[in-house]
């Protein structure tokens, strides 16, 4: 579902992505982890249309990029650090506003079992400013399932939520899994990526530094493993200067 093969992105003398390949098959889920600075969000970015990348291969859905982006973000959903909601808006009337985008042809009834899927029916004529740091990145996940999308793309969502608001996200993410959805998402939270996937790739200087199944090794195994991955490759770049 998402094919990248030798993906290079640099800002100016700045070489972030270094000839990223990386396959996620349609259904996975893929936790992408990696330090400060590894270039995930910039990964993340290329695969959402945001961002082009300076050479390398870019597909999604069979579709490449960035040729056929108008046709890529018709299947994918994002939840970044930019909410992409509107505060003074009701729950409700951000969700329509969405629908109407993507030209759901029945919104009303997509818009409230999206809203109850979240668990915000009871507080969808609420202004979105009223809400909670966990509202509102549930609400932020109904607006990018809203159309239903094939490939689901995470940047951090756990970012800033409690031990509570942060279970109501695992349940989500296992639903969208369930539901057949091609997810990738990025997350610092190593043991927590390594529980919710299928498989986990380490992000390290630009390049794909390894990947595991996630019944490959105990967490405690691939916290050491992760470790020794990300050194080497730091040291590696210090000798090589």
């Amino acid at each position: 579902m998402i094919k990248l093969q030798g993906v290079v992105k640099k800002y100016g003398l700045n070489l972030v992505l270094r000839g990223v390949d990386l396959q996620v098959r349609p259904g996975e889920f893929v936790t992408l982890v990696g330090s400060n600075g590894a270039g995930k969000s910039t990964l993340l970015r290329i695969v959402a249309t945001l961002l082009r990348a300076n050479a390398g291969e870019v597909r999604v859905g069979g579709w490449s990029l960035p040729a056929h982006a108008d046709k890529v973000r018709q299947h994918i959903g994002l939840v970044s650090h930019q909410p992409l909601l509107y505060g003074d808006l009701t729950a409700a009337e951000n969700l329509h506003f969405f629908a109407r985008l993507y030209r759901l042809p029945d919104g009303e009834a997509q818009v409230a079992a999206a809203l109850k899927t979240v668990g915000l029916a009871a507080r969808q004529r609420d202004p979105v400013r009223t809400f909670s740091r966990g509202m509102y990145q549930r609400l932020t996940i109904a607006r990018a399932t809203l159309h239903e999308p094939d490939v689901l793309l995470l940047d951090e969502p756990y970012t800033g939520l409690d031990r509570e608001a942060s279970a109501l996200l695992d349940d989500l993410l296992r639903r969208e899994s369930d539901l057949g959805r091609t997810i990738l998402m990025i997350t610092h939270d190593l043991v927590h990526g390594l529980n919710l996937c299928d498989r986990i790739a380490i992000l390290n200087r630009g390049k794909i530094a390894a990947e595991l199944a996630r019944d490959s090794m105990s967490p405690a195994d691939f916290l050491a493993y992760y470790t020794e991955v990300t050194r080497n490759r730091h040291e590696s770049g210090r000798n090589g200067h």
